[in-house]
């Protein structure tokens, strides 16, 4: 079956970065933010603990958001009116400083215009452990903010996450694709090869690879982000009654 859709990872993929220095830098913007409201000793593994039960969560009936403020208000103590407003007012006026620990390329605005212009469906299948908000700023440093993507994956849209296959399950439910129409790509061996297992071609893009080692999966593709650019230039273009 001919590919129709492409899934693009974000942080690492279309946007290099050392995850780990950007999330240094995140926690570093946001504790100063909410602190007079939390206890500073203990809300970075208030708020792990939280996306750990989101990553965990296997209930399709309930989004992510809602699984991550159920476990952070019962864990902290707080109110979602004396907490929320301060994450959104951080993602919305702050977050956006922390584009300095990324490293943007040309080179993904040029694969997703390209397969845009072919005809596929395109897809930002990153995490959902983010408010769309700091989505929207990580694709906007990217140069991607203005390309027509048919679904951006969020914590308030999404009720699974990487690694579980249900969350590519959930993806292709919303395309009304086969798996075998889409491929994936992206730089974490675990949460992104795990597209394989349903079904899906795989890219690894090794650029900024993570590979926690605790699982061999093997990919369909593998290269720099290059040669995804090549890649997506090879493909074919579309009919009009695929588009």
């Amino acid at each position: 079956m001919q590919l129709t859709a492409l899934l693009f990872d974000l942080d690492g993929t279309l946007l290099p970065m050392d995850l780990d220095e950007f999330m240094k830098g995140y926690f570093k913007e946001l504790i100063p933010h909410i602190a007079h409201v939390v206890d500073r000793e203990k809300i970075v593994k208030q708020i792990w603990d939280a996306t750990m039960d989101m990553i965990q969560n296997e209930d399709p009936n309930t989004l992510n958001i809602d699984v991550f403020k159920k476990s952070f208000f019962a864990a902290t103590g707080l109110s979602e009116e004396q907490i929320w407003p301060l994450f959104d007012e951080f993602y919305e006026n702050v977050f956006g400083i922390l584009r300095h620990l990324t490293q943007p390329t040309d080179i993904s605005r040029e694969i997703c215009r390209t397969a845009v212009d072919k005809g596929y469906d395109l897809v930002i299948a990153t995490n959902p452990i983010f408010p769309e908000r700091a989505i929207r700023h990580r694709m906007a440093w990217a140069g991607i903010d203005d390309i027509p993507f048919r679904l951006v994956t969020t914590m308030e849209n999404s009720h699974f996450c990487k690694p579980n296959p249900k969350y590519y399950v959930e993806i292709l439910d919303k395309l009304g694709k086969s798996p075998f129409e889409c491929i994936m790509f992206g730089n974490d061996v675990q949460e992104d090869g795990i597209a394989g297992k349903v079904g899906m071609q795989t890219f690894l893009v090794k650029d900024c690879l993570i590979d926690h080692g605790d699982s061999r999966i093997d990919f369909t593709h593998e290269g720099s982000l290059e040669d995804v650019l090549r890649f997506v230039q090879d493909l074919p273009v579309l009919t009009p009654a695929r588009r």
